[in-house]
């Protein structure tokens, strides 16, 4: 790979946290400018959410799903502005609702456009889903197993040692008696999610996304802006695993089978790995046991270390999700 390209990478939910993009919102205005562009198209103060959450809606798919938007374009926003556009990405990726993130982030979907879409998105995975998602650290073939045994399907591959089922929380109680019982010293934890995302539990809610997804426009050949040189993002694709081809009837048709069929993110990553990216910039999100931004980690770091271990040298990883990763993001492209 002679050409080293760069993946900006986005993550979905699960990654929301009660003060999300507080400490940003409070030092740049470009962060305050795009929270205020999302609530004027919400109809609903996406500050106050985000930040103090006060009648408990943040883990709310409803509310989530923009919620987490916000946060990873206002991130990316803020980073493009001070290194002065400099970093452009060739690839674009976003896990189960990063990808919304990611196809703004490409200039497939503008930013209004996209909260639109998640915004009716998550309500409708709120009213009409059903079930939990457990994640498995097991390999696929073990993992599809074990959900097939117990009415459950497989709702990402997100690595080779780790995969995320759903089902009836009745159905993922079974699985978890079963599995501790054949693989004694295989981890698993249930995610918080309001639903089974990614499984046949999301098919209703998606027969109603369908109409949605069609009547929105979308720009399949975006370039990015004229003051630098142009250049088409590739933005890959949940459902197949590469990347979207070019037609906006095709990337919605695959956004619509998005939300109940499993997410290939494992896949994903190989391939815009084997496509040249060796650097990578994640926007958005946290996860952490702490009250504040600055004690949250990123989301897919572990996912990235993980996928390419055993690569010599290993891809460059950074990322933007709070004000003291955004300094040494932009501090280690400052040269």
């Amino acid at each position: 790979m002679n050409n080293p390209k760069i993946a900006f990478l986005f993550p979905g939910q699960g990654s929301q946290y009660p003060g999300i993009g507080c400490d940003l919102h409070r030092q740049y205005d470009i962060v305050k400018k795009t929270y205020s562009e999302a609530s004027d198209v919400l109809g609903y103060d996406i500050a106050r959410l985000s930040f103090t959450d006060p009648d408990n809606q943040i883990n709310l798919t409803r509310y989530t799903q923009p919620v987490l938007l916000t946060h990873s374009i206002a991130c990316l926003r803020l980073f493009q502005q001070q290194t002065h556009m400099r970093v452009i990405a060739d690839i674009a990726a976003g896990h189960s609702l990063g990808e919304y993130s990611a196809l703004v982030a490409a200039g497939v979907l503008s930013f209004a456009q996209a909260l639109k879409l998640v915004k009716t998105r998550g309500e409708l995975m709120g009213e009409y889903g059903e079930g939990e998602m457990q994640a498995l650290m097991l390999d696929a073939q073990s993992a599809t197993s074990l959900a097939q045994q117990h009415y459950c399907s497989i709702a990402a591959y997100n690595l080779p040692e780790q995969n995320v089922v759903g089902g009836s929380s009745d159905d993922l109680d079974a699985l978890t008696r079963t599995m501790a019982s054949a693989y004694p010293r295989k981890r698993h934890a249930r995610l918080k999610t309001e639903g089974a995302f990614h499984t046949y539990y999301m098919i209703e809610a998606a027969k109603r996304f369908r109409s949605v997804l069609e009547q929105t426009e979308f720009n399949p050949a975006p370039i990015t802006p004229a003051q630098i040189a142009p250049k088409t993002i590739a933005v890959m694709s949940n459902f197949t695993g590469d990347k979207h081809q070019a037609d906006a009837t095709a990337i919605k048709s695959r956004l619509f089978l998005q939300l109940f069929n499993p997410v290939l993110w494992y896949q994903n990553l190989l391939n815009a790995r084997q496509d040249g990216a060796t650097i990578w910039i994640e926007f958005g999100g946290g996860l952490g046991a702490g009250a504040t931004p600055a004690d949250q980690r990123p989301t897919l770091q572990s996912m990235i270390k993980k996928a390419f271990r055993d690569e010599q040298p290993a891809p460059q990883y950074h990322c933007v999700i709070n004000a003291n990763t955004l300094n040494e993001t932009v501090l280690s492209f400052d040269d």
